[in-house]
């Protein structure tokens, strides 16, 4: 009968152990994307810096920063919602600094699709934080050829859209006109490791009970 059970066993028991490490391993990737997303916030909240010649979209995605210039009328708008407010747009429109860069400033959200443009250029400080949002995939639908809506901010496509360079500034702040700034935050940064482990921490639970009920019946069978 002990040989019988040897080799269920230890099945069992390697089994148990490999869904186990796995879950182990998933509580300390939440707790590694817990010290990310803290400094990410940390970032997000710090003293805006004047906007630097060369950002990189990988070490300074997220930094605040300050912009002084003027907004050019030239827009794209992208279909957005808000909680409480009825269905409206996402304002990207193309800003030129003092020092004649062309740059991205997403305003934020509008109701109403009819935007009236600013009758004079005025000059104004934009503070915000650099972004590269990762919106856009082969599923995203283009624009829409009839309106001009666009489904989600595509920082290259929207760049060449409007003759920019491709550096985003997300107000903020509000920069005005009625629109209400969308400021960033971690949020829609995903930290799903603690479902992930209880996933395989109930899994492990799940193989020992199969593996106990087996060893039972083969138990029962040589008695």
């Amino acid at each position: 009968m002990l040989r019988r059970m040897i080799f269920p066993l230890l099945l069992g028991l390697v089994g148990c152990a490999v869904l186990v490490s796995l879950g182990v391993w998933q509580v300390q990737r939440m707790h590694w994307k817990e010290g990310v997303l803290a400094e990410i916030d940390a970032m997000i909240g710090a003293a805006p810096v004047p906007l630097m010649a060369h950002p990189d979209p990988g070490s300074d995605k997220f930094r605040p920063v300050w912009v002084e210039g003027y907004f050019t009328g030239d827009a794209v708008e992208i279909l957005a919602g808000q909680v409480g407010a009825s269905p409206g747009v996402r304002v990207v429109e193309s800003f030129v600094t003092d020092d004649d860069r062309r740059i991205l400033i997403d305003r934020g959200f509008q109701e109403r699709r009819e935007r009236i443009p600013p009758a004079a250029l005025i000059r104004l400080r934009v503070v915000g934080n650099l972004h590269w949002p990762d919106e856009a995939d082969s599923y995203t639908p283009p624009p829409d050829e009839k309106t001009g809506l666009w489904f989600a901010r595509d920082v290259p496509a929207m760049a060449a859209k409007l003759g920019t360079e491709a550096t985003l500034i997300v107000a903020r702040e509000p920069t005005g006109e009625g629109i209400q700034p969308m400021p960033v935050d971690s949020s829609s940064i995903p930290n799903d490791h603690w479902g992930y482990a209880i996933t395989w921490f109930s899994l492990a639970v799940v193989w020992a009970v199969m593996t106990g009920a087996l060893l039972w019946r083969i138990r029962r069978r040589t008695i």
